[in-house]
């Protein structure tokens, strides 16, 4: 055999060599070849082919040693002793004279073009089976880092080669039925970039729990990226929107959320045996972001540009080296969970009842399971686990795999959307919950809990068994119609969940949801800080930390959240409502009560377009205003359209369109639409005037009930009065659609009876409705309605 038969450098692989190298190596070679012109970097390296392992495995009677361990394990020996006994007979054999020589060779070539003598690389293991090219066979095999000199490498190799039979990789091959001697190894040695003295990550091409395809997923930590693989961290993550990533001028971040990132790798150059060590990460690096915009977005970018080339969305692996500042992929795959989910089904969950929350952290899939808690600290103690319970850990890697199929759900204290403990919760379709930091000692043995991952990207666990309901909606079941059905969405974390539904847009975005559980501070706490009392001034400091400025923290977590909810249903419209807290309500956000008024009665009070204009809120409706500019300009989302709520007069719409373009907030500039809730009977009566100022109106159906008949909505004994479909209610209805058509203003209605009452979605057609928004969970109901209601106007909607 000839060295380039036992040798090949990664330019001279594509993926058309996986029975070749493995997977793994096969595709470095494919990324080199048609990726680096696009500007992608991969650190350069080589890789031993598989005839090299057959070449090995002729040594010594090393393949007969082998063969005799797998008949031990058929005829009844215990899995553990037969891998250990095989890999124990791969670190006896030295590898052959010229296998080593190639290997050599190469490792110098490898260091005269980096222009050192002995570099530090890495060597990973890539299986494959040329009869099975599409086997996976990921995870099962080991890898190091920071292996440097000739008889280092030489050792690494040999490791390499004997990983291909650990107890995990033995037992995969014999549940799937592989000869064992009919699958090779290829040993990738890549040029180590030095994210020690950096960081690294994993990305994926698309929304890891949802499978929403516009959305590229970015996980980073301090130091080598096994932290992050092996679930070790809880790392930064930061989405990016990928439609808009061609436009140099823009900056499509969605969110960015600092992990806590308390330990790292590094090289440990002092050690002979070990080439790395952990260490405790420093206060500062806990709290500073891993990656500034620049280097998300160049990421971002080369996801895109690998998905593209391979036709798959893709999980990918970067690191960033400390040294030169340079940003490297080092490994691509395919993503294999959400290709794979069936795209006419969408199942959702929901709780039918609250309960106590007793831990919380990322959650993963969108499930809901019931069990008993299982505290494991190692995979040793499998015979402690009963199948059906809810595993608890620290962390998990590949030893865990055969509890964590028999688990009902996951719970870990450490790690990452793209840990291995989310990872293989998501192949085997159990809901799981990681880097809660402490689920290890809040939950104990044999307690009966409920784990939720259906409320959102943050998961619960909930004391007690819980009632719980799925529901099953067939997407190519439902009716097209030409009313437009809209969604009604508050929650950002949650708002991907539902891209598949075949929406027209988002008829209401809360901003109030927002402010309320992703900001939690008074905006004008924020710009008056110094007026606030002590302990709400300890709780903004926290929360705050690492902004110069006070102000951008509610600017910036705004406009991610408003950014995420516009992004699910792009290039749709999405209306999203200015903040339209009573004073009660924005009281209770933290040095809120420093600048609310106590009202007798806040649903009438100080609230919606009222406060915009105010000196008492005018610097917090500033910072709004910031917020929907940087969502419209920066990041793209011109889909957003601006509502506005409980305007009284058209005099005070003067005043709020006035202090919106004081705020570089036009209507009519860069194609900003702006509407207006029509909520109460001045709305109405005053339509064509409200027209005149406003692109559009949103019926508020339960408030403008309220105040048409005078009813308290809230009140228990008046109850049997308030309805929408009184006549009083169902002609300002009728009424304000008639005067806004003849004015070209389109008219909206977001509320729930639609859904539950098919006569008045009927009312509404009838009427000429433009839209109707409704929650997710009532979509499909809904659009029967209409569609129904349609059918008696065939010639009003052809």
């Amino acid at each position: 055999m000839r060295n380039v038969d036992r040798v090949v450098w990664f330019p001279e692989l594509s993926r058309d060599d996986i029975g070749v190298v493995g997977g793994k190596n096969a595709s470095l070679g494919e990324l080199i070849r048609n990726l680096a012109p696009v500007g992608v970097r991969v650190p350069e390296g080589f890789a031993t082919t598989a005839g090299a392992y057959w070449e090995y495995l002729a040594v010594g009677r090393l393949r007969e040693r082998v063969a005799e361990q797998i008949d031990r394990l058929h005829q009844g020996a215990e899995l553990a002793t037969v891998g250990r006994a095989i890999r124990r007979a791969f670190e006896e054999t030295d590898l052959p004279t010229a296998l080593a020589e190639a290997i050599i060779d190469a490792y110098r070539r490898l260091g005269k073009s980096v222009g050192r003598v002995d570099p530090d690389v890495a060597v990973r293991s890539s299986a494959t089976a040329e009869d099975l090219p599409e086997a996976s066979f990921a995870g099962q095999q080991e890898s190091f880092l920071n292996v440097t000199g000739e008889q280092a490498l030489l050792t690494a190799c040999r490791r390499c080669y004997a990983s291909l039979f650990t107890d995990r990789a033995i037992d995969y091959r014999e549940k799937l039925g592989y000869d064992h001697l009919k699958v090779a190894l290829s040993v990738g040695v890549q040029r180590m970039v030095r994210s020690d003295l950096a960081g690294a990550g994993v990305m994926f091409s698309i929304d890891t729990e949802t499978g929403f395809p516009h959305s590229v997923l970015i996980n980073a930590a301090w130091g080598l990226g096994d932290t992050v693989v092996g679930g070790l961290v809880d790392p930064d993550e930061y989405l990016v929107f990928k439609p808009l990533l061609d436009r140099p001028d823009l900056r499509p971040v969605l969110s960015t959320a600092q992990g806590r990132k308390q330990r790292k790798t590094v090289y440990a150059e002092d050690s002979e045996r070990a080439t790395t060590r952990m260490v405790d990460t420093d206060e500062d690096e806990r709290h500073r972001h891993v990656l500034d915009q620049t280097e998300i977005l160049a990421l971002a970018r080369w996801a895109a540009a690998i998905e593209k080339h391979y036709g798959v969305a893709m999980d990918i692996e970067w690191a960033k080296d400390g040294l030169s500042g340079d940003v490297f992929v080092v490994q691509a795959r395919p993503e294999t969970v959400q290709t794979r989910r069936e795209a006419a089904l969408l199942r959702s969950y929901r709780l039918r009842a609250g309960g106590q929350r007793l831990v919380s952290g990322l959650a993963i899939g969108d499930a809901i399971a019931t069990g008993r808690v299982c505290v494991l600290r190692s995979p040793a103690e499998i015979d402690r686990f009963s199948p059906g319970a809810v595993l608890v850990t620290e962390i998990t890697d590949p030893d865990w795999e055969p509890i964590m199929k028999r688990a009902a759900a996951i719970v870990t204290d450490h790690g990452g959307r793209t840990s291995h403990a989310a990872i293989v919760s998501r192949e085997l379709g159990v809901p799981a919950i990681v880097g809660t930091g402490h689920a290890t000692t809040d939950l104990a043995d044999g307690q009966p809990v409920t784990v939720s991952c259906a409320e959102g990207d943050q998961g619960f666990v909930y004391s007690g068994i819980l009632d719980f309901e799925e529901q099953d909606l067939d997407l190519a079941d439902i009716p097209r119609t030409n009313t437009r059905v809209m969604l009604n969405l508050a929650n950002p974390a949650a708002a991907f969940r539902w891209w598949r539904l075949p929406a027209d847009g988002v008829g209401l975005a809360r901003i109030e949801f927002i402010v309320n559980n992703h900001v939690k501070i008074h905006p004008m706490a924020l710009i008056h800080f110094d007026s606030v009392d002590d302990d709400d001034r300890k709780r903004i400091i926290e929360l705050t930390r690492g902004y110069d400025d006070r102000s951008e923290y509610f600017v910036e977590r705004l406009a991610y959240g408003v950014a995420r909810i516009a992004a699910s249903r792009w290039p749709d419209p999405v209306i999203v409502r200015m903040s339209d807290f009573k004073t009660n309500e924005y009281s209770r956000l933290i040095g809120g009560r420093r600048f609310e008024p106590s009202e007798e009665n806040p649903m009438l009070g100080w609230r919606g377009a009222s406060r915009y204009y105010s000196d008492g809120y005018r610097d917090g409706f500033a910072l709004e205003c910031r917020a929907i500019r940087r969502v419209r300009d920066d990041i793209g989302l011109t889909n957003v359209i601006v509502m506005i709520p409980f305007c009284r007069t058209v005099e005070e719409a003067d005043e709020v369109l006035k202090v919106m373009g004081e705020n570089d907030l036009i209507r009519g500039q860069a194609d900003l639409q702006v509407y207006v809730m029509a909520e109460i009977p001045s709305n109405i009566i005053l339509a064509e005037l409200f027209a005149e100022r406003f692109d559009g109106f949103s019926i508020g159906s339960n408030d403008l009930t309220q105040l048409t008949l005078g009813v308290d909505r809230d009140s228990a004994a008046l109850a049997h009065l308030f309805d929408e479909r009184n006549p009083a209610v169902t002609r300002s209805i009728q009424r304000l659609i008639t005067t806004a058509h003849i004015q070209h203003r389109k008219v909206g209605l977001c509320g729930q009876r639609p859904s539950d009452d098919p006569d008045f979605a009927r009312i509404l057609v009838h009427a000429g409705i433009d839209s109707i928004s409704v929650t997710p969970d009532s979509f499909l109901t809904v659009k029967q309605n209409v569609a129904a209601a349609e059918q008696d106007l065939p010639r009003r909607h052809q």
